[in-house]
């Protein structure tokens, strides 16, 4: 009886930190800072991490273009992955996800940007940044030229182009390849600036090293030109007026957000691989609240129904059983805000399920009690051989689902499958915690009614249903 009465304490324990942790209000700074993910920035846990199915953004799946034959190196997609991660916190889109998907895919997830198409651009555009003699040319903006660092510009994007990827643009000099005097790496920072007379411009920063050279070819160079190339195309081709060392100024045809993209690319740097875009998807923010209430409606209908249908069947075990259930929903909502977890459409998908296999369990274990009973055991050995005997079943029939969530997991991240991972997750979870509800939560109850009330508790059949 002690040590029930201490489980009885934990529980309800459990159940209140998981119910304050759940609500949708103001938590403090103190427990934000303490969730996992918390290192740079304090979690908000007044609301659960809701997916752009649910939310509305822009979903771009994103795969390394290699030549035939070339092999991806490794780590490459790692440092892909960290610079996209860097692209998209300079757009500054609040709470946007990217992952790893498979080998040579990345997943990226937009929620609410304002111009998808200039995000996806910036997000997915290599960004290698070059500075090139012109060498007597007549270079000017737009124009697509070859460089030393990158010899195929010119073919490249006369196959974009052909395959209408790509605006068609001048390319003036198709088999001169110009030469590179320094790239990207030399600079410290970038940032879209505005001139005098309000045009865009893109202000950039020189490192140590970088200053040096810079100071060097262009006080050799003073009157004469030198082309700013990012992924073969000329940005501007301004003259040296006097020697650079420290920063210096990109102009050119730029709106704001051409050169925001611009200054984001050069200051995280150029990828290591090129990206194409394999897939994008786009769900209004008016659609997503549209989910948002259809599933909150469906999962509160099926709920009440569950629990009515414990309660009228099963009576005082059913009622029980649907504060266990209860707890369920509970901890479900906590775990997935501690985690945290992103709710999708399939998410909620497989919380649901898991409330059914919650309730099995439930029945299950109610069975057995009521078998026991018939064949002459007191109440209270009922309700222990009850617990016993019916969790084997319920442990292989978990376990089975568990595998189950196992393989869809691996299919979904090896494959970019998103929804099918989203699903899988939420079910495993969910299963988890169903065992502990019904085979803890459920079992420390009945034992409190038993021990409180006696075999009075459970003896008449207009309360056990016996």
């Amino acid at each position: 009886m002690r040590n029930n009465t201490i489980w009885l304490i934990v529980i309800l324990l459990l159940v209140g930190v998981a119910l304050y942790i759940a609500l949708p209000i103001n938590h403090p700074t103190w427990l934000e800072s303490a969730m996992p993910g918390s290192a740079e920035a304090p979690r908000d846990l007044s609301q659960l991490k809701l997916g752009l199915d649910l939310r509305g953004g822009t979903q771009v799946l994103l795969q390394a273009e290699l030549p035939e034959g070339q092999v991806l190196d490794a780590g490459a997609m790692d440092t892909a992955k960290l610079i996209v991660e860097n692209r998209v916190n300079g757009l500054g889109v609040a709470e946007a996800n990217v992952q790893a998907q498979g080998e040579d895919r990345i997943m990226v997830e937009l929620p609410g940007v304002d111009n998808p198409d200039q995000a996806v651009e910036t997000i997915r555009s290599t960004g290698q940044l070059e500075f090139v003699e012109p060498a007597g040319a007549q270079l000017a903006g737009g124009m697509i030229i070859n460089t030393t660092n990158h010899p195929n510009a010119v073919a490249d994007a006369q196959a974009a182009i052909d395959a209408g990827t790509l605006e068609p643009a001048a390319i003036p000099y198709p088999d001169q390849v110009f030469q590179t005097v320094m790239t990207g790496d030399v600079l410290r920072n970038a940032l879209p600036t505005q001139g005098q007379f309000g045009q865009w411009e893109i202000g950039f920063e020189l490192t140590g090293d970088g200053s040096d050279q810079f100071f060097n070819y262009t006080r050799d160079h003073v009157g004469q030109p030198m082309a700013i190339v990012l992924d073969g195309r000329v940005l501007s081709a301004p003259t040296i007026q006097a020697a650079i060392r420290d920063q210096g100024v990109i102009t050119g045809q730029f709106d704001e957000q051409e050169a925001s993209s611009l200054a984001i690319q050069m200051r995280y740097g150029a990828l290591p691989v090129p990206l194409s875009v394999v897939d994008i998807n786009t769900i209004g923010a008016s659609l997503g609240q549209a989910s948002v209430d259809a599933s909150l409606r469906a999962g509160i209908i099926g709920l009440v129904a569950v629990l009515l249908f414990m309660l009228l069947l099963y009576r005082l075990p059913g009622f029980v059983a649907d504060l266990a259930l209860v707890a369920y929903v509970i901890f479900n909502l906590a775990i997935y805000k501690i985690i945290p977890v992103t709710l999708t459409l399939p998410g909620i998908a497989g919380f649901l399920l898991s409330i059914g296999m919650a309730v099995d369990a439930n029945i299950l274990i109610i069975e057995r009690m009521k078998e026991e009973v018939r064949i002459g055991r007191s109440i209270r050995l009922a309700v222990e051989a009850g617990f016993s005997r019916a969790w084997p079943a319920i442990r292989d029939g978990n376990l089975t689902t568990l595998i189950s969530c196992a393989v869809l997991f691996w299919f979904g991240n090896t494959f970019g499958a998103s929804i099918v991972k989203g699903f899988a997750f939420t079910l495993a979870i969910g299963v988890l915690l169903s065992m502990f509800t019904a085979m803890v939560v459920s079992r420390v109850l009945m034992r409190s009614i038993v021990a409180t009330q006696g075999e009075k508790a459970l003896s008449s059949r207009i309360l056990s249903g016996f």
